[in-house]
């Protein structure tokens, strides 16, 4: 195996005037290093390289980040598809705005609450021990709370978003590929991501819910890309109006139900029940009388339940009508 040292970047600098300048000064001044795909398993000395801006280790076999406390002023690392399995000994990197770490085996996102520049964190595709998903430290998590604006997490079995929503700053998250399914959770999220315009779930069980693209777009007002494809005004408009209607037409019918509701009520407390002497001696004809007026008794009381049963198929009515609502806004 090959450890990144002076010596492998000599041997891959590509100075052509190196005789005439001393190394040293060389590898003050280099500002971005690539040494992408070397077989490198482990970071040596760079203490030299006090300038460097720009460091690509992608696509090597390293399994631990170590001696980068020279690199105070790094602002973009490239270590994906790497045997990384813990974030760690970053916190020199006082200017990181962009972090890559996608395709190791990292299973918790931590020790990231030093780095408090940072912009972008891309750590999609982990290798995870099976049945497990990609956890979030919440210490790392708070710290960047108001810097980090880009997030991929893809294909990493995550289920869950609302731990995610101490990033008020996020503009863009890219989470396909994971076990994501409920709406709620999502919309948790979304009314905290105020300024949110991109995001992309494509490949999640949720995708397959009703009204699925019409209920992220009324819950986010700034999202401006949803799965890859432009929200255009119009669409935006359309389903905010719509769900307004629907807000009105369930109240108003609310309403209405109250209204009745409050009339049977009073109308039972208002009219009294017709009650009759009964005595043995009443002939025949008197008996029938009081048989008519107990039949006029009910006749009369019938309209009470039309209204109550009215009342009640509206009750329904709206009841039917709030879930259908629920199931797209």
């Amino acid at each position: 195996m090959v450890q990144l040292t002076m010596d492998l970047i000599a041997k891959n600098a590509s100075h052509k005037n190196r005789s005439e300048e001393d190394f040293g000064q060389y590898l003050q001044k280099i500002t971005h290093l690539n040494l992408s795909d070397k077989n490198i398993d482990s970071i040596g000395d760079l203490s030299f390289c006090k300038n460097l801006r720009v460091l690509y280790l992608y696509d090597n076999q390293i399994n631990q980040i170590q001696n980068l406390d020279f690199a105070s002023n790094i602002t973009h690392l490239y270590l994906q598809n790497n045997h990384i399995s813990s974030i760690e000994n970053l916190s020199s990197l006082k200017k990181l705005e962009k972090l890559y770490l996608g395709g190791n085996c990292i299973t918790v996102v931590e020790g990231l609450d030093k780095v408090g520049e940072l912009r972008e964190l891309h750590i999609e595709s982990q290798h995870l021990p099976l049945g497990e998903k990609l956890l979030f430290d919440p210490v790392s998590l708070n710290s960047l709370a108001k810097s980090l604006s880009v997030l991929n997490i893809s294909n990493n079995n995550i289920d869950e978003l609302e731990e995610l929503a101490v990033l008020e700053n996020l503009s863009y998250l890219k989470a396909v590929d994971n076990r994501l399914k409920h709406m709620k959770d999502l919309e948790v999220v979304l009314k905290k991501w105020t300024k949110l315009h991109r995001i992309d779930l494509t490949g999640n069980p949720i995708c397959q819910k009703p009204k699925y693209r019409d209920r992220i777009i009324v819950q986010s007002q700034t999202l401006e890309s949803l799965d890859g494809k432009e929200i255009q005004g119009m669409e935006r408009r359309f389903l905010m109006n719509w769900k307004a209607s629907r807000a009105a037409r369930k109240k108003s019918n609310e309403r209405i139900i109250d209204e009745h509701a409050a009339y049977v009520q009073f109308s039972d407390s208002e009219t009294p029940y017709l009650t009759l002497p009964f005595h043995d001696s009443h002939s025949v004809k008197k008996k029938a009388d009081f048989l008519d007026l107990s039949h006029k008794q009910k006749v009369a009381r019938k309209p009470l339940s039309g209204i109550r049963e009215r009342s009640s198929q509206m009750k329904t009515q709206v009841e039917e009508e709030s879930e259908v609502t629920a199931e797209v806004v």
